[in-house]
């Protein structure tokens, strides 16, 4: 290419042009998403090809549903629900913070500040940032654990669905966490596994019945009309045993001469199959007697044929079959003891117990809750709703609360909510940025007014003024600092509030990820000075030797 074919004017409007291209996109998904956010937030409706509606305003159910035909949109959207994988939250900040640190670079840029300074400044903002964090994180105390996990789920909850739903599901998923939880955790060290806690669904009732229940539901019931339907004290024996009849699974051939012999061998299979059932009665009476009043139940992998659940019947054992492999291995967790093989040598000590063990006939469906259990290393959440947009709701929103109460149990702090900790980051930001030389003061400061967007979005999904009530929240913000106090924005009022006192708390891990990710991810957007179609994969030029 001559020197003569080169256009400077062209190059540069190129890169204006894709610097353009990347701050509409990125303010575009904010203007898209900054409804949803909050407690006071709207919701959006999605509609698919097939016709199929849902309604929600979890950030990362619309963004991951939506259809993003815009590159730069597409790449904040897989940021966002990245975080939101990691952390349980945060997917609507992201989109936010990064949208309006995008829109604050603009105004620079266009006065001809080079993108590089900017993204030097949000280097040092991302540093001092996460140093501020670990100031002004509040640690959990010991002695009010379940007190701040109840308010941390309250406060993630309370985004997602009603107050009155808030408060019950916060109760719920804070019980399902601590029973799953080590005894004695130590931060950084144990970790707590939430495939432990089984959200299951029914339609059925209101959603007000959804509930926590110390054991496992089972999606069936005995089999047997004479079996007991409702157990106390009980017993549970946990097995992988076939109590049935079956066929070789091999080739086999029996040959008799005459009925006498066929009866002989009918009844030497059939003994097999009576001599568990009978070891597994033996062991019943021996732990059963009328002395201690307790009750006794088999929950089986394999089959149980009608014979076999007949004289479990007989003797007043409830028994069920055909148990699924993944509640098998729950249900040794939930009750203790000990999962057998065998019927050989059966003691007392492979034995589980459950305080209530009761069937419940749904429609056509038979359900079995073996509740209150011994060891309770694994639990139920039962989420119930009269359709299926009421129970989608539902799930979403206590996947997050599971998370949010799971972060800050195995973090040990919580940072102030309700806008608190922005408002907070700004002010400490734009006093560090006096402290920075050069231009990087400017990217420092864009950094800063990035994070207002929170309390400014609260304010305006809660129908305030919003100038107003983001003067007040830093006029207060600067004394109660200097005390040590915290002070939020009062959705209600528009006043200014103490998170702390009220109990609206974040996680910090969420706060962290938010610092982290949204200035690399603005900075690398600032740094695309062109956008061009790529090749096909496999389509290039071959390499040359």
């Amino acid at each position: 290419m001559s020197l003569a074919n080169v256009n400077p004017g062209g190059v540069q409007a190129r890169k204006a042009n894709a610097l353009a291209i990347n701050i509409g996109a990125a303010r575009g998904l904010q203007e898209v998403l900054k409804s949803n956010l909050g407690p006071k937030g709207t919701m959006k409706m999605l509609v698919s090809g097939a016709g199929m509606v849902k309604i929600t305003k979890d950030g990362n159910t619309l963004l991951g549903e939506m259809q993003i035909q815009h590159p730069t949109a597409s790449l904040i959207a897989r940021a966002a629900t990245a975080t939101d994988d990691i952390t349980g939250d945060g997917s609507t900040s992201t989109v936010l913070v990064i949208g309006e640190m995008l829109r604050q670079c603009e105004r620079y840029i266009q006065d001809g500040l080079h993108p590089r300074v900017l993204t030097e400044g949000f280097h040092l903002a991302k540093t001092e940032a996460l140093k501020f964090l670990e100031t002004c994180h509040i640690a959990i105390p010991e002695g009010s654990k379940r007190e701040y996990l109840t308010n941390v789920a309250r406060t993630a909850l309370s985004t997602k669905v009603g107050a009155a739903m808030t408060e019950q599901l916060a109760d719920a998923v804070v019980d399902a966490v601590l029973a799953v939880a080590p005894a004695n955790m130590a931060q950084e060290v144990d970790t707590i596994d939430l495939h432990m806690v089984e959200i299951m669904h029914m339609r059925h009732r209101l959603a007000s019945d959804t509930r926590f229940i110390n054991g496992i539901v089972l999606d069936h019931g005995g089999r047997n009309n004479d079996m007991p339907k409702y157990l106390e004290d009980a017993y549970v024996l946990t097995c992988n045993v076939s109590l049935e009849y079956e066929k070789s699974e091999l080739t086999a051939g029996f040959y008799y001469n005459n009925p006498e012999e066929k009866a002989k061998m009918a009844i030497a299979e059939r003994k097999m199959t009576d001599d568990r059932v009978a070891a597994i009665i033996a062991l019943k009476k021996e732990v059963c007697t009328k002395e201690n009043k307790k009750t006794f139940c088999v929950i089986n992998q394999k089959g149980i044929d009608p014979i076999a659940l007949e004289m479990l019947a007989k003797e007043g054992i409830l028994g069920l079959r055909r148990a699924k492999k993944r509640n098998m291995e729950r249900l040794e967790l939930a009750c203790g003891g000990e999962a057998i093989n065998s019927c050989e040598n059966l003691t007392p000590s492979v034995l589980g117990h459950a305080d209530v063990i009761q069937e419940h006939q749904i429609g056509d469906d038979k359900y079995t809750f073996v509740e209150t259990a011994k060891k309770g290393k694994s639990c139920t959440l039962l989420i119930k709703g009269p359709n299926d947009h009421t129970i989608a709701q539902i799930k979403d929103a206590v996947r997050d609360g599971l998370r949010a109460v799971k972060n800050a149990l195995e973090s040990g702090v919580v940072v102030a909510g309700a806008g608190a900790f922005e408002v907070a980051l700004h002010d400490h930001l734009m006093a560090y940025a006096e402290e920075v030389t050069g231009k990087q003061k400017i990217g420092v400061r864009a950094y800063a007014d990035g994070f207002l967007t929170i309390p400014k979005t609260l304010a305006e999904n809660s129908g305030l003024d919003i100038q107003a009530a983001l003067i007040s929240l830093q006029e207060h913000n600067r004394g109660a600092r200097k005390e040590g106090r915290w002070v939020g924005l009062r959705l209600e009022t528009g006043d200014t509030i103490d998170p702390v006192a009220a109990g609206i708390f974040d996680n910090a891990i969420v706060k962290k990820s938010l610092i982290d990710n949204c200035g690399v991810i603005a900075a690398q957007l600032l740094l695309v000075d062109e956008i061009m179609k790529a090749a096909r994969r496999g389509g290039g030029a071959p390499p040359q030797q």
